[in-house]
């Protein structure tokens, strides 16, 4: 008797199971899918300042990703020629050159040259490394701004959608405390609000976070070869003599030029001298 019991018992709390598992999938079959245009509109008043820092993000990384390429900010196809400028003390010339060509090298190399004596052959160097100093600290100040501005990005975008957060989570407690946990549909909303703004300002805290360490790394890379670059022409126009690396130098540079005037169909001067040479031992 008892084991019928049990088993009749076992038979029932199965069929009440295998119902309510019936029932529940009816009811996800009903339920309708959030868009995503829902989701965001779901966070309510603080996806407006999000949205906005997401689109200035956007403009920042595009904007440093063209501005703090080296080759843009040091011009090395440049240094050649001004090494040669320094060797003869040809300082007009080469302020010259430093206004055609305005960059962060050029800006920060004319601020000392501008600090040359007029006469010819007389230089005050410490003069000269301190305009180059502060014209540097003021070019890299500028510059960095922009990388900067992700920082205070990727900072503020978590504590909005934090605000939003908390701002969500009042009113689920004060819908709690009119209505009662009468309706649940009207609590979720308060709740779905605090969840999606928090997770909206950590998707856009992340990224600018990863791209500020980015730039700002490359950034005092070439901040640091600008010193290089600046010091060794100092050095060239102090002592008068060509640097160690000119040479190779020289030699890419002749290797780049030679290869564009075979891209582009002209024939080079060594071969027209070689030609040359051909025909008068012919």
């Amino acid at each position: 008797m008892n084991t019928l019991k049990k088993q009749i018992g076992l038979i029932i709390i199965f069929g009440i199971s295998i119902t309510s598992l019936v029932y529940a999938q009816a009811e996800v079959g009903t339920v309708q899918k959030t868009t995503l245009w829902q989701l965001l509109l779901q966070g309510g008043w603080a996806m407006i300042p999000l949205a906005a820092m997401s689109i200035w993000m956007v403009f920042l990384i595009i904007n440093n990703a063209i501005t703090l390429k080296e080759k843009r900010l040091l011009k090395p196809e440049l240094l050649p020629e001004f090494i040669k400028l320094m060797k003869d003390k040809q300082i007009k010339s080469a302020h010259t050159l430093c206004k055609e060509n305005e960059t962060f090298f050029t800006n920060v190399f004319s601020a000392g040259l501008e600090r040359c004596s007029s006469k010819e052959g007389i230089f005050n160097f410490k003069k000269i490394q301190n305009a180059i100093q502060e014209a540097s600290t003021e070019e890299v100040t500028s510059y960095m701004k922009p990388i900067d501005y992700l920082s205070v990005i990727g900072a503020t975008a978590p504590m909005i959608g934090l605000l939003g957060t908390v701002s969500g989570m009042i009113k689920a407690f004060q819908t709690i405390g009119t209505q009662g946990m009468g309706k649940p549909e009207v609590l979720a909303g308060n709740i779905g609000e605090a969840l999606v703004t928090t997770a909206t300002g950590l998707i856009i805290a992340i990224p600018a976070m990863l791209f500020y360490y980015s730039f700002r790394n490359s950034f005092i890379k070439t901040a640091a070869s600008l010193g290089r670059n600046v010091g060794g022409l100092l050095d060239t126009l102090e002592t008068g003599e060509l640097p160690l690396g000119f040479g190779e130098i020289e030699k890419t540079k002749n290797i780049v030029e030679s290869k564009e005037t075979i891209s582009s169909g002209e024939p080079s001067s060594d071969n027209t001298t070689e030609g040359a040479s051909w025909d008068e031992n012919e």
